[in-house]
């Protein structure tokens, strides 16, 4: 069951046996998917941040909390599945971040140091969508960018935000997708589907 509002998130357990240690968030998806119902504990990445980045150390009693999975689809063939981000942009010959459309999809709240989405929870059952059109000017990503580690946004018409379970995009052309911060190819579609309460990991 997804969080409710005003409700705590996870529960104190004994700390698992066999726990598994994940220093990002390609391998918390890996150990996720690869064994299902494997127990793992993030230690770094944007996920472990957004649990609050509490050290592992000796701890016998850990809090187990449930989270949600986002899978990828792109150009209606490749699958992945997402823990933390999703993010498709130019390639950097053709910009990247500087220039055309960008995209960031977000189950975490945090983006490397930036502070992506203040609203959004890894299980409330929806992903939270960030887009740059391609009229967002060189000089208002530079100051998007300077504000976004801790937080603040700039107020633009060609910034979209939306909270959504399913939703699919079509690019005018190929740009640049990186899953949990791994960049996997390029495509010119991308669905994004939330799996709601699909696993759990420790922390």
């Amino acid at each position: 069951m997804t969080i409710e509002k005003g409700k705590p998130w996870g529960i104190e357990v004994a700390r698992p046996p066999d726990l598994q240690l994940a220093n990002s968030d390609q391998v918390v998806a890996h150990l996720l998917t690869a064994d299902v119902g494997v127990p793992v504990a993030p230690t770094r990445g944007d996920l472990h941040r957004t649990i609050g980045a509490r050290p592992l150390g000796d701890r016998l009693l850990l809090v187990e909390f449930p989270i949600d999975l986002l899978r990828v689809r792109l150009d209606n063939e490749r699958e992945a599945i997402a823990v933390a981000h999703v993010t498709a942009q130019s390639p950097r010959w053709g910009g990247g971040w500087w220039r055309g459309p960008v995209l960031m999809v977000m189950n975490a709240q945090f983006l490397g140091d930036w502070h992506v989405v203040s609203r959004g929870h890894p299980n409330d059952g929806r992903a939270e969508s960030v887009e740059w059109g391609s009229e967002f000017g060189l000089r208002e990503r530079w100051e998007a960018r300077r504000r976004l580690p801790t937080g603040g946004h700039v107020p633009h018409p060609a910034i979209e935000t939306r909270s959504f379970r399913e939703r699919s995009w079509t690019f005018d052309r190929s740009l640049d997708i990186c899953i949990d911060g791994c960049r996997v190819g390029r495509a010119r579609s991308l669905q994004i589907v939330v799996e709601p309460d699909a696993a759990v990991v420790y922390g």
